[in-house]
């Protein structure tokens, strides 16, 4: 039997927004020690990791290991169905071919349940080796947000600069160029909103725009953003989930081409 349950359907949907775009599709592994999905996107190009751990949900049981692969759309739609403010609880017994989405109203008057087919998804678990970075960049979630989006309307390119000076972001194309400097800040009274990072030595990496603004689909998770980043290794853009878990997005950098 598997049963995972949070008193607040926001979280879920959320963790859903910042993925589906990425995945049509995706196996969550369950164990005793929370939830876990790996995947490569849909044109493989970036990876998805995600960790759900089991204390952060209001009650959480899983008897024994459990594959479950779901078509994230079809999640989603029914996700669609219940309040924010509902209590959402994830089921399945062991073996089982279909998942169930029991969704309970505050007052607890309405109870809903929706049953999905569950899918065999044949994803192969890559091994993410532990890297030291060269830097390490933590930054208000929604600045990066607002610099992807901004910087794509100048190229599909993104050029990350990190020095002991700061972190600037640019982009160059048809109509200019354009830069956009981060300086780190200690003295600031909220957490959320400063700008840190460690450096063992600068870096400069390109990236494409469009998987850089689908990573940001995942700042409503999450007041900070993590991007950490060496050369010749992919860059990995991490959203800290309070209390449940992680979202980690992993991108190789571009290799610039004279002839592109």
């Amino acid at each position: 039997m598997f049963e995972a349950r949070l008193t607040n359907a926001t979280i879920l949907k959320k963790i859903l927004d910042a993925i589906k775009d990425l995945l049509n599709e995706a196996t969550f592994d369950c164990s005793d020690s929370g939830m876990q999905l790996q995947a490569m996107d849909n044109s493989h190009v970036s990876l998805v990791s995600l960790v759900l751990r089991s204390d952060g949900f209001d009650k959480y049981r899983c008897d024994r290991n459990l594959t479950m692969g779901m078509n994230l759309g079809s999640m989603a739609k029914i996700l669609k169905c219940c309040k924010n403010e509902d209590t959402t609880t994830i089921k399945a017994q062991d073996n089982a071919d279909t998942v169930t989405f029991v969704f309970e109203s505050q007052n607890h008057e309405k109870v809903s349940d929706y049953e999905m087919k569950l899918m065999n998804l044949d994803q192969e678990h890559l091994g993410i080796p532990e890297t030291e970075y060269a830097c390490v960049i933590r930054m208000p979630s929604l600045e990066f947000a607002h610099i992807c989006r901004d910087l794509a309307q100048f190229s599909d390119t993104l050029i990350i600069n990190c020095t002991k000076e700061g972190v600037t972001f640019s982009a160059s194309g048809d109509i200019g160029h354009a830069n956009i400097k981060l300086a780190q800040s200690s003295n600031v009274d909220k957490e959320e909103e400063a700008v840190t990072i460690e450096l063992q030595e600068p870096v400069t990496l390109s990236f494409a725009c469009n998987y850089l603004n689908a990573f940001t689909k995942a700042t409503p998770l999450s007041t900070q953003v993590q991007l950490s980043m060496s050369a010749n290794v992919p860059l990995v853009v991490e959203y800290r989930i309070t209390d449940l878990g992680q979202i980690r997005y992993y991108l190789a950098p571009k290799i610039e081409d004279d002839d592109n």
